[in-house]
């Protein structure tokens, strides 16, 4: 049985220390968009196929991304199309039912040189439109805007890989923030994650959740065999995060 142990704003289960604490740099100072939705429902893990409808959509919201990235101040908009919803959603999540689970399987990202520039891009005509067009086409859409604040190294959006978007619920920021950072270090140790960006939602465009951390890897086996098959995953990530009552939503996703 694993120990518990309360250090803080943190809950530790186990041994702790086990894995390698996580090398951080400093944030970025950008703004973030994550405009996610839920277009093709899926019952299974994973996403084989797109409706037609979808694969519209995501030609169009690419289009009006594209309109976008020439804005003063907008360092990147790029639209993400889901491949899979990994093992990962804690116990936590069970006590939540007034917040749905992340089942989004279209995101839209748009970082911005200062978190200003992103509020005040999403009252914009260009993106107004995009928004509108998004919600028109998907079953649930959520809009969260907000700021870097934990970074392990910048995300290389220019070429195709796999890519999460973990969409936190916890009943403490401060614990959220503290176990994410705890647990980063299982990431980078056991499948060579060496990138991370960590946004803090504002509080009137959070879609209820406290963070969301968005990372890239090469390939799918470099990730997701850890996530399914480590035990360590279970008993130190997951253990972790059900201790200080923090639930991650992860899905995995690849560039439109």
């Amino acid at each position: 049985m694993n120990a518990i142990v309360n250090t803080g704003s943190l809950t530790v289960v186990g041994q702790k220390g086990r894995f390698p604490k996580v090398e951080l740099i400093e944030p970025n100072g950008y703004g973030y968009i994550v405009f996610a939705l839920e277009v093709d429902h899926s019952p299974l893990p994973f996403y084989f196929a797109q409706s037609g409808g979808k694969r519209r959509l995501l030609g169009d919201l690419k289009g009006m991304a594209g309109g976008l990235r020439v804005l003063e101040g907008v360092q990147t908009a790029v639209v993400f199309t889901a491949l899979v919803v990994p093992p990962g959603e804690g116990r936590y999540k069970t006590s939540r039912a007034d917040v749905p689970q992340a089942r989004f399987d279209v995101v839209v990202l748009i970082e911005t040189d200062t978190p200003e520039r992103a509020r005040a891009l999403v009252a914009t005509p260009g993106f107004k439109a995009l928004e509108r067009h998004g919600r028109d086409a998907a079953k649930r859409a959520d809009l969260i805007v907000g700021k870097n604040v934990r970074r392990i190294g910048p995300v290389d959006h220019s070429r195709d890989g796999v890519f999460l978007f973990n969409y936190f619920l916890a009943e403490s920021r401060e614990q959220n923030l503290a176990v994410w950072e705890y647990t980063a270090g299982w990431f980078t140790d056991q499948t060579g994650l060496d990138n991370s960006t960590v946004v803090l939602p504002d509080a009137n465009h959070s879609g209820g959740l406290t963070l969301i951390n968005h990372c890239r890897w090469d390939r799918l086996r470099d990730v997701l065999p850890s996530l399914i098959f480590k035990r360590s995953f279970r008993n130190y990530v997951l253990a972790n995060f059900d201790a200080n009552r923090t639930a991650p939503m992860p899905v995995l996703y690849r560039l439109a």
